[in-house]
């Protein structure tokens, strides 16, 4: 799949397909494209926010690694 979206691209489009789908309002003939399409959209989220724990962890971990650098910051007291 296309990893050119935005996390809120894709999860609007999924959003859309199961607002569809409880709706009703796709036949059963485009249902497994659609079931396709959703999971596509599933690991494109879930791969973008792995992403983001990941690189919101490292920055933590970065401020923890360096106290002296963080208080001159005023950030000594995050955590």
């Amino acid at each position: 799949m296309e990893n050119n979206y935005t996390y809120e691209e894709a999860y609007a489009e999924l959003q859309q397909i199961v607002v569809d789908m409880e709706s009703g309002e796709i036949d059963i003939d485009s249902l497994s494209e659609k079931i396709q399409r959703a999971s596509d959209l599933i690991a494109v989220c879930k791969a973008k926010l792995t992403r983001s724990e990941e690189e919101v962890q490292q920055l933590l971990a970065k401020l923890a690694d360096d106290p002296a650098e963080n208080q001159e910051d005023g950030l000594a007291d995050i955590r």
